[in-house]
């Protein structure tokens, strides 16, 4: 092709593979053609589907870099400050192997997420007042990054395979989690002024908050997410309500992660975590400490506090831990980081990719539950999974070695049963009522049960079980 022949500029932070398919649909070019400028190692990346995926990434040699420039006509000195994949090795690349190894122009094809961090979807009309066509685009951007301020739009992750034209969520009926947005930028100016990451403390709070929506299902008086998850979806998340809900989390929750986040920062909430563990005079921690329960007023839930008090094994905890951890000058348990900003990697929330994917995974598996999945209503499945996954971190929490004084760790260890054995008894419920609204007869229910037909038909299964 011929050295200069395309004039489209870069957008900052886009990926390489990006400004090559924009380049293809400027010019009505098939991507293959564009693509024979340079000698390839491997496939574009595709989902399990077979559908490609739109976060592919492409790393080029040096040679290939000094291609594109000439071909795009655009230095190379713009390019690399646009494009955050531009100047990136790759061993295979280095190393010279594959077909036609010593010539020049070569090109690996990646995946965004593994060349060089997460990547959404960009906004279309914003990419039209820059350019003049209202394409596709991916860039890379973290998840604070994600809100279009000026179009109302919360841009998805790119890594999922969504289906075509899934880019965006409409916010125009949410300006609470724009507003977010720009609240956001004050939160990450005071974590830099003190010293800290902003993506840090983003990681933490979003982690926190992620936990609650988990749990979301089982509260009565959570009002706020259901309406804007329905709002997200244009009015009703209908009987694709598990996939919305996956979809929407991430924008739904966001104006809470950053309240959450502001409240980490807060040097006075920091306080209250001392005063609730007892300061100088070391006790466990309430449930009806002052810091959680100011927590949920912050998040706008009054009711909140005592449950987030109870979450043991959960990430608000863990950071509660390290704050005291570090008032009292005490010493990182074996095996952990100081944690005040790092979230174990068990309790980091699934991304969206891995829950679409484990949901069609799960769908294909013979006997895996697809009956259930159709004739129990969805909010009834998501509270008994919640329950069931609180009961397990609450197991694992219970294995671990209970320090303190002997009356302490019985303490810890008696209400932390008493908790569980509450959590699988709401479980054992909710699933004998879901049976029942599927169609099994009450008799049957109650005698996998080991309850009486008449306390099943009334919602008390597991109050009436041994």
């Amino acid at each position: 092709m011929t050295p200069g022949i395309f004039r489209v500029p870069p957008l900052a932070g886009e990926t390489l593979w990006s400004l090559m398919g924009r380049v293809s649909e400027r010019y009505g070019l098939d991507p293959a053609a564009l693509l024979t400028s340079w000698q390839w190692q491997g496939q574009r990346p595709r989902h399990e589907s077979g559908a490609v995926r739109a976060d592919a990434e492409v790393l080029l040699d040096a040679g290939g870099r000094r291609v594109l420039a000439e071909l795009f006509g655009v230095p190379e000195g713009v390019l690399a400050r646009a494009l955050p994949a531009w100047g990136l090795e790759d061993e295979k690349l280095a190393s010279g192997r594959g077909p036609r190894a010593g010539s020049g122009g070569r090109g690996v094809w990646r995946v965004a997420g593994s060349a060089v961090g997460p990547a959404a979807f960009g906004c279309r009309l914003c990419a039209a007042r820059r350019t003049g066509t209202a394409v596709g685009v991916v860039r890379y951007a973290q998840r604070w990054e994600r809100v279009c301020v000026r179009h109302g739009r919360w841009l998805l992750d790119a890594d999922a395979d969504l289906g075509p034209g899934v880019e965006f969520l409409d916010l125009r009926a949410l300006p609470e989690v724009v507003a977010a947005r720009r609240r956001w930028r004050v939160v990450a100016r005071r974590a830099a002024r003190l010293g800290v990451g902003p993506g840090e403390v983003f990681g933490v709070a979003w982690a926190v908050v992620c936990r609650w929506w988990d749990q979301a299902l089982e509260w009565e008086r959570e009002q706020v997410w259901p309406a804007r998850l329905h709002a997200v979806v244009g009015g009703d998340a209908g009987g694709d309500f598990w996939r919305w809900r996956v979809v929407g989390r991430d924008a739904v929750v966001f104006p809470e992660v950053v309240e959450v986040a502001a409240a980490l920062l807060d040097p006075v909430m920091a306080e209250l975590v001392w005063q609730d563990s007892g300061a100088e005079r070391p006790r466990a921690l309430p449930v009806d400490g002052a810091f959680c329960r100011l927590l949920g007023e912050r998040v706008g839930r009054p009711w909140l506090g005592p449950l987030a008090a109870v979450d043991f094994g959960g990430p608000l905890i863990a950071w509660m831990g390290a704050v005291i951890r570090r008032r009292r000058g005490a010493g990182v348990p074996p095996g952990h980081r100081d944690g005040l900003w790092w979230v174990r990697r068990e309790l980091q929330p699934p991304s969206m990719a891995a829950q679409l994917w484990a949901l069609t995974k799960e769908a294909r598996l013979p006997g895996s539950g697809t009956v259930w999945r159709s004739a129990v209503e969805p909010e009834r499945r998501m509270l008994i999974q919640s329950l069931l996954e609180n009961v397990e971190e609450q197991l694992l929490q219970l294995r671990e070695t209970q320090r303190g004084s002997s009356a302490e760790a019985a303490e810890r260890l008696l209400r932390g049963i008493a908790y569980t054995v509450g959590q699988l008894q709401q479980a054992a419920r909710e699933v004998a009522l879901g049976a029942v609204e599927a169609g099994v007869r009450p008799e049957d229910v109650a005698a996998w049960a080991h309850s009486p037909a008449g306390l099943v038909e009334e919602g008390g299964v597991a109050r009436g079980g041994s």
